[in-house]
């Protein structure tokens, strides 16, 4: 029976009480709601930069894919794209640096600052990568980047992955589109990828990871793929982020034994104002295992005065300190006291309120002068008008930012690209101790050389601590080339003291397409030797528009190793235990596939056998020239005992002013050759040693005399006394089995006369 009650006033303490307790339910109901795209959860975390709150957010779809040799090339998404157009906008960073002097400028060849010159070694192997249209696509630009895993190599461009055999360069699988690999997922992953491209190698867990962001109308989403073993043809978790209702831009990942880290630069939905750039933290143990994942960042991005930064990527086998939150690095566009300011991730997956996005330190980057900050149509390139000019990106740091572990101390390496002496130029720079500080600026160096336009950079370290950097190069009187410098540790600080090399010359230039070029490019680190550089960029083999090819090629600094990368088994349970995630699943997959490493380091570096032949015929000039071919008004030949390096005979070139000339001989390079080129070089000149004005290329070319690759370049600012000679010394193993020119060119200006010689050339 019900039980009747006295009637009290509508202001009772009771029902007052009663009120408050119904709109606090109310609002944890509303805290705790999951809408169509995961749980968006409000708790507050200490020192966050933007405000005091994270979110948290889960993957709205995950399953596990079929492996994807089985899977079609490509989805019907795909065959809707249409004709050739640019891809994504790519919208500009607003512009805010005030121009400076810039002290650190590297502003001539190693030679000039009395190191030894081109010492950098040529290219084990390069071979053409993915084509336009990609699988698709039909864009430009292609967004080339790529990653090098135990036996293969991944390569990813706007919208299209393919798999190489590392060993051989030969296609493994593809290329098919990114979009395929999320057939059967639903949603904008499946129906709606739109590139931006990552792929990473998770070398801890022996995993791959492949992205692209993706929205029906404006780019909201991210769609992540962890394989499930170490090969990348075979089967792959797969999962969808919603990640807000503003455009998402320019994602880049990056591998951190806690999570895999990202950032975005955030746009309105529209993309006509930039609201800063925002970080990301995915619950790496969750999507190594399976299962459903969340994601963590600070509520929205950090606003419009926030320069766009990239998280720290770690290379090499020794973790980060115990703990070690993910460092990430901004581009130093301040308009007063530039620096390259460092933030810290600490993300908890198990009780996010105690993730924290904070500024760390603010170490100070050099001055510098803007690329090109109001427009795209930068870089010039040869045979092309201003207006088909390529887009430099001079607002942003370029990918990646290498993160490295050497137990004494830590250092993050990265790039961007700056105006130099009327030039693009890299700024490439290490920073120490980004975890636990004091955060230092080890090195900065602005390198520029010569007249040539350098952009398009990625740089990394290897597990020695020498470091490289790859980067587009084009002028004027060249089409855009992909090449690479470098430095050894013990080279002088603030230097690419090794030189540069070419990693190929292209014959053609971009017209068009936007003016769009890669956006990015990838520079990454063998985890079988750690000491392996592999790069890939774009190129044109014509010129024309929305035609590009990309090329993948790979070197080292040095010949020695560090030592060889253990294991990753224990390296998988440190991470479960850290997330306190307890899952087997990430632990075992690399077990097995570890063996195959000593396998793979002899196979790439293996010195062929047998006693060395000489293959060059009168290297040392004696008598007469044959069989070498000599043409052009700057190529001469003497035997009259003056200025040899031995014998009497010797070729040289110059001497007169405005003439060119050229002399090469053919040669024929068997497999179990060496490949080991020296010659020895003298310079003498009228000219200074400021400016280049007269140079000597030291070239190889296929039979048809089509430049396969420039070995070195050098100019009066090498001048020293006649007859004083230095040697030379390249390696051509890239071209064992091949019969190619070996061929040295001149070319002089129209005043002060500049002598090269030559002598003493062998090939064995």
């Amino acid at each position: 029976m019900k039980k009747t009650t006295t009637r009290k006033s509508a202001f009772s303490t009771s029902r007052l009480l009663a009120c408050l307790l119904c709109l606090l339910s109310l609002l944890l109901a509303l805290i705790a709601i999951s809408g169509p795209f995961g749980t968006k959860s409000l708790a507050q975390g200490a020192g966050n930069t933007n405000s005091s709150s994270v979110w948290v957010g889960a993957s709205y779809h995950n399953d596990v894919s079929p492996p994807l040799r089985e899977m079609p090339a490509l989805n019907e998404s795909d065959l809707r794209r249409g004709v050739d157009r640019e891809a994504n906008e790519n919208p500009k960073i607003p512009y805010r640096h005030i121009d400076s002097f810039d002290p650190v400028v590297q502003n001539a060849h190693a030679s000039a600052f009395g190191l030894p010159g081109v010492n950098i070694p040529l290219p084990i192997r390069t071979f053409d990568g993915i084509p336009f249209p990609g699988v698709g696509c039909s864009c430009a630009p292609p967004d080339p980047n790529g990653a090098v895993g135990l036996t293969q190599y991944v390569q990813i461009v706007n919208e299209a992955y393919q798999v190489f055999d590392k060993a051989t360069g030969n296609s493994v699988l593809g290329p098919n589109s990114i979009s395929s690999i999320w057939s059967g997922f639903g949603g904008v992953c499946q129906n709606n990828g739109s590139g931006d491209p990552v792929v990473l190698y998770d070398h801890l867990a022996n995993r791959w990871l492949i992205s692209q962001f993706a929205g029906a109308s404006t780019i909201t989403d991210e769609c992540v793929a962890i394989s499930t073993t170490s090969d990348a043809t075979g089967s792959y978790y797969r999962y969808g982020f919603h990640l807000g209702s503003n455009f998402f831009d320019y994602p880049h990942l990056s591998v951190w034994p806690d999570a895999y880290y990202m950032s975005m630069n955030v746009f309105n939905s529209s993309g006509t104002s930039y609201l800063g750039p925002q970080p990301f933290a995915f619950d790496r143990t969750k999507m190594l295992a399976g299962q459903p994942a969340t994601f963590i960042s600070p509520v929205g991005p950090l606003g419009g005065s926030v320069d766009a930064f990239l998280p720290a990527d770690l290379d090499g086998s020794r973790l980060p300190p115990t703990g070690a939150p993910n460092t990430f690095v901004g581009f130093p566009g301040q308009a007063s006291s530039p620096n390259y300011t460092t933030y810290h991730f600490h993300v908890d997956f198990v009780t996010p309120a105690n993730s924290t996005f904070t500024t760390f330190a603010n170490p100070p980057a050099a001055g510098f002068t803007a690329l090109c900050p109001t427009t795209r149509a930068c870089v010039p390139q040869n045979g092309v008008t201003s207006s088909n000019y390529l887009d430099g990106i001079g607002d942003r740091l370029m990918f990646r930012l290498g993160y490295r572990n050497f137990g004494d101390h830590e250092s993050v390496v990265g790039n961007y690209t700056v105006s130099s002496g009327g030039v693009a130029a890299i700024r490439w720079f290490e920073l120490r101790n980004v975890t636990s500080g004091p955060v230092t600026v080890y090195q900065q160096s602005t390198y520029q050389p010569d007249t040539t336009w350098r952009w398009m950079g990625s740089a990394a370290m290897d597990g020695q601590g020498n470091l490289a950097i790859g980067f587009s190069a084009s002028s004027s009187s060249i089409k855009p080339q992909l090449r690479y410098a470098g430095r050894l540790a013990t080279d002088p600080l603030n230097t690419l003291a090794q030189g540069e090399a070419h990693l190929y010359d292209a014959a053609g230039s971009q017209t068009g397409s936007g003016n769009r070029w890669g956006d990015y490019s990838a520079l990454s680190i063998d985890p079988v030797d750690d000491a392996t550089f592999w790069y890939t960029n774009e190129y044109y083999s014509t010129t024309t528009s929305f035609n590009w090819r990309t090329r993948i090629g790979s070197f080292k600094l040095a010949t020695g190793s560090s030592t060889p990368t253990p294991t990753p088994t224990a390296t998988a349970t440190a991470t479960a235990t850290a997330t306190a995630t307890p899952t087997a699943t990430p632990t075992a997959t690399p077990t097995a596939t570890a063996t195959a490493t000593p396998t793979a380091t002899a196979t790439a570096t293996a010195t062929p056998t047998g006693t060395p032949t000489e293959l060059i015929v009168n290297g040392g000039f004696e008598g007469s020239i044959s069989p070498w071919v000599m043409s052009g008004s700057g190529t001469f030949y003497t035997n009259n005992g003056n200025y040899p390096h031995g014998g009497t005979g010797y070729i040289y070139f110059g001497v007169n002013n405005n003439v060119s000339g050229q002399t090469y001989q053919t040669v024929t390079i068997p497999t179990t050759a060496m490949g080991n080129l020296t010659f020895w070089f003298n310079c003498s000149s009228q000219e200074g040693i400021t400016t280049a004005y007269d140079f000597l290329y030291v070239e190889i070319r296929n039979t048809s005399g089509t430049l396969l690759q420039t070995l070195a370049t050098y100019s009066n600012r090498d001048k020293t006394t006649p007859g004083n000679y230095s040697q030379k010394s390249f390696s051509l193993a890239a071209y064992r089995g091949q019969t190619i020119r070996l061929q040295f060119r001149c070319t002089t200006d129209f005043s002060l006369s500049t002598t090269f010689r030559i002598d003493d050339v062998s090939l064995r």
